[in-house]
């Protein structure tokens, strides 16, 4: 391949590899299928790549005169060790999706199938991803989500945010699922955690989900403020309480780092008996990632929240210790100044405090 200089237009703009399944876009550019569904989804992006123009809409249109070109192409120069490009496998149709969807609403029974079918359809790919989205598959899975958050339906629920998630849906569209469905979408992510069984693999794969997106949702503030009014701190607690999976603790402890950035998400991780004690307890015992959530939800709290009482807390539940401990063993500079930070602000509290064992008093700022 490197000896034979392929014709430029049958270059993706993107990979500037030879296209295999080459696909024009609303403002007139051909790419390779699999490189613009990537750059779509992935990356978030509603822009031309080329002309950096706004997409008026994602339609991905086969080139089947460009492809034919292609082929003849590699044909001619077989010999050099050129491969054929393969016939491109068929897309799914956006009609076909709104008709599984469609059959889904007239038959409740048959949503789960149809759910089913969409995560399958998912996960061939990224092309896929981008007709599910614009064929309204997350406004019908957070719909079906909502509808299905009871305790005996826990399953259901699952499937769907594992799909939802897998759609990788941008900050735009997760912001207008909020404006549509409002509190009760949040809701129906942490009813998962609520009901689900971690000791299951399905239902860990779908708490994973529902918090990735959760943490999403969390970034923008009056989702926090949402979040934590449909109780989803105590929630969190209660599950970090009980498990012990690395993945799942470190991003159960970066939604409640997100929760602890608005004073409704502190009061409430505050109102929790358990609340201060667990975070202090997963640090230093998970993985650095956790431990650097861990001492920064506690930083938070040091700031805005540090009444006489929280402190007191603090050394009864052994977060001062582990704060101390967070300076002396190996991890993140920044949880370290963090730490530092923290026990510099409120050392005349602290200071003298028995609880803070004696040979860590030489660590103490």
């Amino acid at each position: 391949m490197d000896e034979i200089e392929v014709p430029a237009l049958f270059l993706c703009p993107i990979s500037l590899q030879l296209m295999r399944d080459p696909v024009t876009v609303c403002t007139g550019i051909t790419y390779d299928r699999e490189n613009i569904a990537r750059w779509l989804s992935s990356y978030r992006s509603n822009s031309c790549p080329v002309t950096k123009q706004p997409l008026l809409h994602t339609d991905l249109t086969p080139n089947h005169t460009l492809h034919s070109l292609i082929q003849s192409w590699c044909t001619r120069n077989g010999l050099q060790g050129i491969e054929n490009v393969p016939i491109p496998k068929p897309t799914i149709d956006k009609t076909h999706v709104v008709k599984l969807l469609s059959e889904a609403k007239r038959f409740p029974d048959k949503q789960l199938k149809c759910i089913r079918r969409l995560q399958s359809i998912a996960l061939e790919s990224e092309s896929n991803k981008i007709c599910l989205v614009s064929a309204g598959v997350p406004d019908f899975l957070a719909s079906t989500m909502m509808n299905i958050s009871q305790k005996d339906s826990t399953f259901m629920s699952e499937v769907a945010i594992e799909v939802l998630f897998h759609l990788n849906p941008s900050g735009g569209e997760l912001k207008n699922l909020i404006n549509k469905e409002g509190i009760q979408f949040i809701e129906s992510l942490f009813q998962v955690l609520k009901f689900g069984n971690h000791q299951s693999k399905d239902s860990e794969k779908a708490s994973k989900a529902a918090l990735k997106l959760l943490v999403e949702l969390c970034s923008w503030g009056r989702n926090r403020v949402k979040a934590v009014e449909g109780g989803v701190v105590f929630v969190l607690v209660e599950v970090l309480l009980e498990a012990s999976e690395r993945r799942l603790c470190e991003l159960m402890l970066m939604v409640l780092d997100k929760l602890c950035g608005c004073a409704e998400g502190r009061a409430e991780l505050l109102k929790h008996g358990a609340g201060v004690a667990i975070v202090a307890k997963k640090i230093l015992r998970i993985s650095h990632g956790a431990s650097d959530r861990g001492v920064r939800i506690l930083a938070s709290i040091c700031r805005y929240s540090a009444t006489p009482r929280v402190l007191q807390e603090m050394l009864i539940f052994g977060a001062v210790s582990k704060l101390c401990l967070v300076l002396e063993v190996e991890g993140s500079f920044k949880a370290k100044d963090r730490a530092r930070e923290i026990l510099k602000l409120h050392s005349a509290v602290w200071k003298n405090s028995p609880c803070i064992p004696q040979h860590l008093l030489s660590s103490y700022p």
